[in-house]
């Protein structure tokens, strides 16, 4: 089948086709005769497989692992239930920030009453005064 086709049955774009193909996680096609991307049953697979890992929220190296452990000899799920721990724990961290991030979010609406002017706004006062955290960085995997 033809690039159109395996996006149009993946429910993808043909640029993400593309774009997991130059990122490896998606085999290069074989070419037709007429120099155009051929690809099969294994390619659909493949490309419905990675989507539902991104779905899930997945990076493309924990995508990459996955793969190469459902292509691998190994006998045990060990390793993939690691990649899912480590995953599970950076969703819980993620969590934690957009709880704090929410938490400052309501101080900061709490300041505000709908009928104040602009001027007196407690929520654009707030964001002048508030000290941002130096160095703050996030610590998810994305």
């Amino acid at each position: 089948m033809r690039i159109g086709e395996l996006a149009r049955l993946a429910q993808c774009s043909v640029e993400t086709v593309r774009y997991y193909e130059a990122e490896g996680l998606l085999p290069a096609a074989g070419r037709s005769a007429g120099n155009y991307r051929e690809y099969g049953p294994g390619h659909f697979d493949r490309l419905r497989f990675i989507r539902n890992c991104r779905a899930l929220d997945m990076s493309h190296e924990e995508i990459r692992t996955l793969l190469a452990l459902a292509n691998g000899k190994a006998e045990s799920c060990k390793a993939v239930n690691s990649v899912f721990d480590l995953h599970i724990a950076h969703v819980d961290e993620r969590i934690r920030e957009l709880s704090l991030l929410r938490e400052q979010l309501t101080e900061l609406r709490q300041r505000c009453e709908s009928e104040q002017s602009v001027k007196t706004c407690g929520i654009l006062k707030g964001l002048s005064d508030m000290q941002t955290q130096v160095g703050h960085e996030r610590h998810t995997h994305l």
